[in-house]
């Protein structure tokens, strides 16, 4: 995060990217209207579906589970009405009853469960950016985006068949996840020209932070009247859907699009032509390993994954024991940072490319900027609401205001390892998520 030129010839080869050639094809920037831009919102779309299916059994697991069952029978079920020994049910818990089953699961064996998601995907982001130079980037991550949306719809079933097979499903799931949002980066070496590779990327990202918001307001809603059966089916069917939508739109380079036109085709191709071709199968490594820029993205990814996680795991919990607010308004007050997230994300993004553009500011100054912002005002906003619990609005204030400047680092440090190595970025992509990955360990 250091001075990009600097970094670009230690890790991926020479890069300028604070002088871009002006003599580029300017005529084919369509804005919005491309298809460069088609593939942001497909990306939007799918990275939106894998956050609902990333989150659907933390919202579930509550109205899954019967709290008071004894240990001794892990995988019974039953849909009995609460007896007398079970008065302290909530009525969430109680109406999804009438119409879904309820296991008898203990806390270890729910714990086993959440995290299921993350055992077997701190590995799989390395042998990911091979297998998309094999199988192609358009293949492998599509049929994991099927593969991981039809996991999802058979969800119910695996929890009714036995706990070890709804473990294993899931764990089957995380690795499949895991290499889907690591392989698509390998899609904007190959799509995204430099000074639209923040608002580009930032469009894509927007749909993770979009899917945390939407299963807060959603998820809690579809386990109370329709059953907790419906939050695997509704987010695995809508991930089915943007599978076919994958295999529709998105190719690995923009020369073999078909409905791509010359202008934007060549482009596309002449802005990146300076940056050179991807490796192959040679690496670094020992140049990665001595890169410091490396090692800063490594570590901002993982104390920003940190916060993420505290956020989504814990804000909840929070609320309610803090403000003592309703299941349903706690899941609405829970989504509000994500909605104030997901609204300045891309503004972010068209920011740092219209600065960069101008030339208002140099490449690595831009990303030191917005990653400042992005990681000191949130940490400053976020710390003061432990001495603001008696304000219940200036809490939730703080907390909304600390995830539109939080979203701001999307352009800087979460973005950076396009900047110091293009020609091997998915690599670097896929160490960024196995630090990531670190903190469910």
């Amino acid at each position: 995060m250091s001075n990009t030129v600097e970094a670009g010839t230690i890790v991926g080869g020479p890069v300028n990217n604070d002088t871009v050639n002006t003599t580029q094809v300017q005529t084919s920037r369509k804005g919005f209207c491309s298809v460069r831009h088609g593939l942001a919102l497909i990306l939007h779309l799918c990275n939106l579906s894998i956050s609902t299916q990333q989150m659907n059994m933390s919202i579930a697991l509550p109205v899954m589970v019967n709290n008071t069952a004894l240990p001794s029978s892990p995988n019974a079920s039953t849909e009995r009405p609460p007896t007398d020994s079970q008065d302290n049910w909530n009525e969430t818990l109680n109406e999804s009853k009438a119409v879904a089953a309820v296991y008898d699961w203990s806390p270890e064996i729910q714990g086993i469960i959440l995290s299921s998601l993350n055992y077997g995907s701190f590995l799989a982001p390395i042998p990911s950016s091979y297998m998309a130079e094999v199988f192609g980037t358009r293949y492998l991550s599509g049929t994991c985006m099927f593969i991981t949306s039809v996991l999802a719809l058979f969800t119910p079933l695996a929890a009714d068949t036995g706990v070890t097979v709804l473990i294993v499903l899931r764990v089957i799931q995380g690795i499949v996840q895991v290499v889907l949002l690591t392989s698509q980066y390998s899609i904007w070496a190959r799509w995204a020209p430099p000074q639209e590779r923040s608002q580009l990327i930032t469009i894509a990202v927007a749909g993770s932070v979009l899917g945390c918001f939407i299963i807060f307001i959603v998820g809690g809603y579809l386990c109370q009247t329709i059953g907790w059966p419906y939050v695997f089916y509704i987010f695995g069917g809508i991930g089915c859907v943007c599978s076919f939508l994958w295999f529709a739109v998105i190719y690995d380079d923009p020369v073999n699009h078909p409905f791509i036109s010359t202008r934007e085709k060549e482009y596309i191709v002449c802005s990146l032509a300076q940056e050179g071709s991807p490796p192959g199968w040679s690496l670094p490594i020992k140049a990665m390993i001595k890169s410091l820029p490396l090692w800063s993205i490594l570590i901002f990814y993982f104390s920003d994954f940190w916060h993420f996680f505290v956020q989504t795991s814990y804000l909840p919990t929070f609320i309610t024991s803090v403000f003592q607010a309703n299941i349903r308004d706690s899941g609405i007050l829970s989504a509000l940072p994500f909605a104030s997230a997901c609204i300045c994300v891309v503004p972010g993004g068209l920011l740092a490319d219209f600065l960069l553009s101008r030339k208002v500011l140099r490449l690595s100054t831009i990303r030191k900027l917005f990653t400042a912002i992005g990681v000191l005002l949130p940490a400053v906003l976020f710390t003061s609401v432990f001495w603001l619990r008696s304000s219940f609005s200036t809490a939730i204030a703080f907390l909304t205001i600390s995830s539109a400047f939080k979203s701001f680092a999307q352009s800087g440090a979460l973005v950076n390892f396009m900047d110091i190595a293009p020609r091997i970025q998915s690599l670097v992509g896929e160490m960024s998520s196995c630090f990531q990955l670190l903190w469910a360990y």
